[in-house]
């Protein structure tokens, strides 16, 4: 999507509160031993409390409302009530909703009330990739800039990207052109950001293979050799001055969670 009208702007920043502010009061939340169906159940509530709808049930008939990826699983986890949430566990939640016919699309990761360094690490390697990544877009910046900041970003680290899992144009479907845009640097991609082009920056950090596998479920992405995956994500528009995150919560700080003892 490309924004055109303020009216357009407005809609996509509505959206984009509530997706963020869906996934602060879902981390918020977090208790040991609650199951994954009853987090997303919170989120289910907190979106249709404000009119929006799930954009993975929307769009590809997902059977949950979030996504929710426990421990190996890096993204797409199916809630269940089968898998509970233990302390020290690595927990994912990725919230995308529409309303009034505009999509917003954000995640998280976090260690829950665990204090594995290596684990804290990878989840602020994540975050400090996603900062980077959003301090490299300007209009007329070629696309390929993204990745080269997430890469080069984790190239400081003892983290991987994760390869075969991109970030992608949203705002009028969940999942729209630009559809592939990688984490790392593409040097034969030569597509460029425009003005008002809207999109997610989601990298992924590894602590092992930097590529994912998908479950027998059919939705499920995991970590194949057992290692673990963090990962964060914004909805942006592309300005001339720089990227306007639209996924900001209306109060607190940005992916705030239970990660203490």
């Amino acid at each position: 999507m490309t924004i055109d009208t303020e009216e357009q702007l407005a809609k996509l920043r509505q959206i984009g509160r509530i997706v963020a502010d869906c996934l602060q009061h879902m981390l918020g939340s977090l208790e040991e031993g609650m199951s994954t169906a009853d987090l997303d159940q919170i989120g289910h509530g907190f979106l249709k409390a404000h009119g929006a709808r799930s954009a993975p049930q929307l769009t590809y008939n997902f059977p949950g409302v979030t996504c929710i990826s426990v421990g190996s699983e890096a993204a797409h986890g199916i809630p269940s009530t089968e898998k509970n949430i233990g302390r020290g566990q690595l927990v994912n939640i990725d919230v995308s909703a529409e309303l009034d016919g505009y999509f917003a699309d954000t995640g998280a990761s976090i260690l829950f009330r665990g204090e594995d360094p290596y684990i804290q690490g990878l989840c602020l390697a994540t975050r400090q990739a996603l900062g980077a990544a959003i301090q490299s877009v300007r209009a007329n910046a070629l696309l390929s800039v993204i990745g080269q900041a997430i890469e080069t970003q984790a190239a400081q680290t003892p983290y991987n990207v994760v390869r075969n899992l991109s970030s992608h144009g949203v705002g009028q479907a969940l999942h729209e052109e630009p559809r592939m845009i990688p984490s790392y640097y593409d040097p034969y991609d030569r597509r460029r950001i425009h003005e008002g082009m809207v999109f997610t920056i989601e990298p992924f950090l590894t602590t092992g293979s930097s590529i994912v596998r998908q479950a027998d479920d059919g939705w499920t992405l995991y970590n194949a050799d057992g290692g673990f995956s963090a990962q964060y994500e914004h909805t942006l528009v592309a300005t001339k001055d720089g990227a306007l995150v639209i996924t900001e919560p209306s109060r607190g700080q940005a992916f705030h969670a239970l990660v203490g003892p």
